[in-house]
């Protein structure tokens, strides 16, 4: 059954997509939404929010990190770095997700776009260029340090403000899995010998 198209609207006008939109944001970086059914606060919620931004741009970057030294890294280990380099992004992909959803259930907005993240990161932005592997892996581990130490720091003021949700996110889904990673990189650094001397 046909449709009959409204006077002065030209044929095909329905369909056509409107990809131009503009407005205002509808909630500014740094604010939580005030009434939510939460169990927090919302000056709670928002110094957690904070708190999970922080990170959450730290783990950006090493997340990134992580595949330029996936892409970059040479010599002898190249295989076997190249596929753990691989196996720690994917993995921090996730951290990174997981972290952005807990901000977002907050009533918080998240950092999201790379640039935001490298003005934010306290971690010290490698060179554009190729470095050396010890380079490479000295970095990562740095990045996970101050990481690990972010989610002790922010799991203490979770548990001081009754937020166990975050308190368990940074312990378990942050904390935990950056411990793993950087022991995986530090037995890296390990000097032995590829065979043993008589």
């Amino acid at each position: 059954m046909a449709v009959a198209i409204k006077k002065g609207v030209a044929a095909g006008a329905a369909a056509t997509p409107h990809w131009h939109a503009q407005a205002r944001e509808i909630q500014k970086f740094g604010t939580v939404v005030e009434d939510l059914p939460h169990a927090l606060d919302a000056d709670v919620r928002a110094d957690m929010v904070a708190q999970l931004n922080q990170l959450l741009a730290d783990s950006i970057t090493l997340r990134d990190m992580y595949k330029k030294h996936h892409w970059q890294v040479s010599g002898p280990t190249f295989y076997q770095l190249h596929l753990l380099f691989d196996k720690h992004f994917n993995e921090q992909v996730e951290i990174v997700d997981t972290i952005a959803e807990r901000v977002q259930l907050l009533g918080g907005v998240t950092v999201a776009m790379g640039g935001d993240a490298a003005e934010m990161t306290k971690i010290a932005r490698p060179p554009r260029g190729k470095e050396a592997v010890p380079v490479q892996i000295s970095r990562l581990l740095e990045a996970h340090k101050h990481i690990i130490q972010s989610c002790l720091d922010i799991s203490e003021a979770a548990d001081k403000a009754g937020d166990q949700g975050t308190n368990d996110l940074v312990v378990s889904d942050v904390l935990r899995p950056n411990e793993l990673q950087s022991w995986f990189l530090t037995e890296h650094l390990v000097e032995m010998p590829l065979v043993l001397e008589k």
